[in-house]
């Protein structure tokens, strides 16, 4: 297992009883484990492609895919979630080459991949417009792609611990183009985006 991956508890709320909580354990990495990973193709056992960049659709915060880098033309592709059908430490693995596909034969993709979102290094912000920090990293479920959770790198004025403030995805208020908007804090230790395995 990579140093990047990591479990996390993350806690549902029932929405039949507001009693009962449920927990699950998922499977959860860094986005750095995420990017120049290699495509390996399942049919040949070899390097098809490189992932360079998650395509983020920002009204879910899921990854949708990846912009892979070609290995034999050199050429932009995109890697679509729903093709990898594992994740192993030497990178994704596909059914073979030809699930590659270019940006422009995607139309269902085509407003998400013109928003070009990015995550990381987004200003975060408090519903009463206090500033918290941006976002340094965020960790994916890797089953669904679903960004669960992100770390915002605070000001030395308000983390002396060098630490970075994680916002579980539940907390997340409103994502515009400028900032990510989340939930009013509770005042407490900030937690280190670099959880060991």
């Amino acid at each position: 297992m990579q140093a990047a991956a990591f479990y996390l508890y993350i806690f549902y709320n029932d929405s039949l009883s507001t009693s009962q909580t449920l927990y699950t354990i998922s499977m959860l990495q860094l986005s750095e484990s995420l990017l120049n990973r290699p495509v390996m193709s399942l049919r040949t056992g070899q390097p098809v492609a490189t992932a360079v960049e998650p395509i983020i659709n920002p009204n879910n915060l899921k990854i949708e895919g990846f912009y892979c880098t070609d290995r034999f033309s050199k050429d932009e592709l995109v890697l679509l979630y729903q093709d990898i059908r594992d994740i192993i430490p030497q990178g994704f693995v596909v059914d073979d080459h030809d699930v590659l596909t270019p940006p422009s034969e995607l139309i269902r993709l085509k407003e998400t991949m013109s928003i070009g979102f990015k995550l990381i290094g987004k200003p975060v912000v408090t519903t009463s417009r206090e500033r918290v920090g941006k976002v340094g990293d965020y960790a994916t479920e890797m089953e669904t792609m679903y960004i669960q959770k992100i770390y915002v790198i605070q000001n030395m004025l308000k983390s002396f611990t060098g630490g970075s403030l994680g916002v579980d995805r539940n907390q997340i208020n409103e994502i515009t183009d400028k900032k990510i908007i989340i939930n009013e804090l509770l005042k407490g230790t900030p937690v280190s985006a670099g959880v060991p395995a």
